[in-house]
């Protein structure tokens, strides 16, 4: 991690709703934004350690991860710029419940936590947005837990790839992610993953190059999805 200029929030492209709110409320000089770089792999914040900034995704890709036993971790989400780090701490959880590490070269604007409770608290849209983003949160993570306990590997992989595919918006992606990350957001070994993958290769349902991927079959993707 490597600390960045401050970057005047009014020049910053990303516009976040933070900054939006903090200027309706006439409060946006009390922001004192801090802005972080991180290179690919590196951790921007640990699981069970204490939440002091809301983090905001503003350049690259991220993976939120929980650690599992034997080094086996679960990704739960993919975080792409303007998504959210560490929205548990606003209601109540002083402590990261998960990691977060970079995809690839990431910047973050780090914002004191306590401002980000003035702003929930005293502005009632900026509630109702950091209440759905929460609820989009906490929905992947559930979704996350029936894929889990009721599907099986190739109905994982699917889930999985219809998952990026609506990330990205498009049916053709390249993946940011390693195959043995795909594993890990599909809840299962990474040879387990590269067998399904090559097996749905050999049925047309997706074409590979590289890291390059397109979704051929679709419908075909959502009934493996869907029946598990």
């Amino acid at each position: 991690m490597r600390l960045i200029n401050k970057i005047d929030c009014e020049s910053c492209p990303l516009k976040c709703d933070i900054f939006l709110t903090a200027k309706e409320m006439n409060i946006q000089s009390k922001l004192e934004t801090i802005h972080t770089s991180y290179k690919k792999r590196e951790v921007i914040c640990r699981q069970n350690t204490f939440v002091s900034h809301a983090i905001i995704i503003v350049e690259g890709n991220a993976k939120m991860y929980i650690d599992g036993i034997y080094n086996r971790n679960i990704i739960l989400n993919i975080l792409l710029p303007s998504n959210y780090i560490g929205l548990l701490s606003v209601f109540g959880s002083p402590n990261y419940n998960y990691n977060v590490a970079a995809l690839n070269d990431c910047h973050t604007c780090q914002v004191d936590i306590e401002i980000i409770r003035t702003l929930y608290y005293g502005n009632h849209n900026f509630l109702m947005k950091l209440n759905h983003a929460f609820g989009i949160t906490v929905s992947t993570i559930m979704q996350k837990l029936i894929s889990l306990n009721q599907k099986q590997i190739r109905g994982k992989v699917a889930e999985s790839l219809l998952y990026l595919s609506q990330l990205y918006d498009a049916s053709r992606f390249v993946l940011t992610i390693t195959r043995k990350e795909l594993g890990e957001l599909s809840a299962i070994s990474e040879e387990n993953a590269v067998r399904v993958l090559t097996e749905f290769k050999n049925e047309n349902i997706i074409d590979m190059k590289g890291k390059e991927i397109y979704l051929r079959n679709i419908k075909l993707l959502k009934k493996i999805s869907e029946i598990g």
